[in-house]
């Protein structure tokens, strides 16, 4: 399954990339697809523990964390200017390989 949402990810940002060259490219921060790179305005610091997540978007926007094993984290909605820690990457070899929009109650 993590494997299909992967894939999923990887055609909606190709999706996405082709949007933002097209006259529509004004969406707001949850306006974005599930499963697309979060918004640059969403920024993520990430240890071992805890990879914390800031929202500086203008707009609230749902995001997960995605590792580096195929693993997502909770999805969870951040209004602007919060701030959201998800788990860190542990001490087996993975890694926080970015963020995702997602749909709240999903991940």
């Amino acid at each position: 399954m993590p494997h299909l949402l992967a894939h999923a990810a990887v055609t909606a940002a190709a999706t996405l990339a082709a949007l933002l060259t097209s006259p529509v490219a004004s969406l707001a921060a949850d306006d974005v697809a599930a499963g697309t790179a979060a918004p640059d305005c969403a920024h993520h610091y990430a240890d071992r523990r805890y990879t914390t997540v800031v929202n500086d978007c203008d707009t609230s926007v749902s995001v997960t964390v995605e590792y580096s094993d195929g693993r997502w984290a909770p999805c969870r909605t951040l209004a602007p200017r919060d701030v959201a820690t998800f788990a860190g990457y542990g001490f087996d070899g993975t890694r926080v390989v970015g963020l995702s929009t997602c749909l709240a109650g999903t991940a």
